[in-house]
């Protein structure tokens, strides 16, 4: 059998960089994924891994924040 492509990367989502993360007002479960609808003691990603085995599909990156440039003082 040929060696197919794999569509799932192996590289470790980072919660904090990605759109839909969020942190919660609870406690208990301080982490949130707003795609996902749910709320964890951990981060989402680790939350989906250890739940399906694979990793976070659905990572969206935050927009880029364009940094206010200040003039400089003469």
């Amino acid at each position: 059998m040929p060696n197919l492509p794999t569509l799932v990367s192996t590289t470790p989502v980072n919660c904090w960089k990605c759109r839909f993360f969020a942190t919660s007002w609870d406690p208990k479960l301080p982490y949130s994924c707003k795609l996902m609808g749910f709320k964890s003691r951990m981060m989402p990603a680790q939350q989906i891994l250890a739940m399906d085995g694979r990793p976070c599909q659905g990572f969206d990156a935050k927009p880029a924040v364009a940094k206010p440039v200040l003039a400089m003082a003469r």
